[in-house]
């Protein structure tokens, strides 16, 4: 009986100390940093997914998920990696209105949320905003098409707006900042706006409210696609009058609706030339750069981006509370916020870009 109970001791023993073992496995195994983007079909996020990949494997456990455009899809990787035990949720928002509720189920786990790159908005449930400074890539745009039209004295030089999507907060953001420094040369005649009515019903207005900017958005919308953009142009082209073109100036929102604009624009055989702005320094705008097809891209190196939310979590994992650098208002709250650099590419300096 005596070696009866001591197998059974010695197997209750080799049983707790395997259960105590797998415990510490699956604990270790656990996914810290959970991270969602909002597609795979577009170059810049396969880029962001790299840089988090390779700036966490030696720092924490990361998974990285895709939305593929679509809300409710993110809504479900959240509550995946939730079941996970991530201590650090990184998204960026297909639709910011519609992340607040992926964000409030984190902040229900007490998990810490980093908005990236675009803002999620209507909730308090987030603690940082990791973004490049949006007014600023927008200030550069806009200013460009000013420094670069090729009469600076002739009034009524034709201007063409495009924006990207109503639900980004970013699309308001850049096109904020490039309204700031156009909105003077529209008032005073140098640039006439040909695609736009609610623009132009605003012209005079150098700060424009929420509402003024959500008519316009809606208006020149791309939805960041390159479809979209491609058929506007279109569209705006057929009712255009050959006076409406010539020498034209082309506000574009980011690069992938851009090439698809400046294709248009370049078919067109009553435009003459044509300056046009860029975002995200993407490989093939690199090219139309090089090739004289697109004039300009505003580069927003993702890898610093990535390195500053990769920093920040890490920081919050070990229960840190790192400082902002500015704040940005969702409706709700004003969001501390990380802000990165900019650079203006042109086919000057299109190498610098690796």
């Amino acid at each position: 009986m005596k070696k009866i109970t001591k197998v059974v001791l010695a197997a209750c023993a080799f049983a707790a100390v395997s259960s105590s073992a797998f415990a510490a496995k699956a604990k270790k195994a656990k996914t810290e940093v959970g991270i969602v983007l909002p597609t795979k079909d577009e170059p810049r996020w396969i880029q962001d997914e790299t840089s988090f990949t390779n700036l966490l494997k030696n720092n924490a456990s990361v998974e990285v998920l895709f939305s593929q455009g679509d809300s409710n899809k993110e809504k479900q990787n959240v509550e995946a990696l939730l079941t996970k035990g991530i201590k650090v949720l990184i998204i960026c928002p297909q639709d910011g209105a519609a992340a607040a509720a992926a964000a409030e189920a984190a902040r229900k786990d007490k998990v810490k949320v980093i908005s990236y790159d675009r803002l999620i908005t209507d909730t308090a449930a987030v603690d940082y905003y990791v973004t490049f400074d949006s007014f600023s890539v927008g200030v550069a745009q806009g200013q460009f098409l000013i420094d670069n039209l090729k009469d600076k004295s002739k009034k009524g030089n034709p201007l063409y707006l495009y924006a990207g999507a109503a639900s980004d907060n970013n699309a308001f953001i850049f096109f904020e900042g490039a309204w700031s420094v156009l909105q003077p040369k529209i008032a005073d005649g140098t640039f006439e706006i040909k695609n736009s009515d609610k623009a132009k019903a605003v012209s005079s207005k150098k700060t424009l409210t929420r509402a003024e900017l959500s008519d316009i958005i809606g208006q020149v919308t791309t939805d960041w696609n390159f479809d979209v953009a491609k058929r506007k142009a279109a569209d705006n082209l057929t009712v255009a009058k050959a006076a409406d073109k010539g020498d034209v100036s082309i506000l574009a929102p980011n690069d992938g609706t851009a090439r698809a604009i400046a294709d248009e624009f370049a078919k067109d055989p009553a435009v003459k030339s044509y300056v046009i702005t860029g975002q995200d320094a993407e490989k093939a705008s690199l090219q139309y750069i090089r090739d004289g097809k697109q004039t300009m891209t505003v580069w927003k190196n993702t890898s610093v981006l990535a390195k500053a939310a990769v920093d920040l979590a890490t920081q919050l994992i070990n229960g840190k509370k790192p400082a902002a650098s500015a704040s940005y208002d969702n409706g709700k709250i004003k969001v501390p916020a990380i802000q990165a650099d900019v650079t203006v590419i042109t086919k000057s300096n299109v190498d610098i870009v690796k």
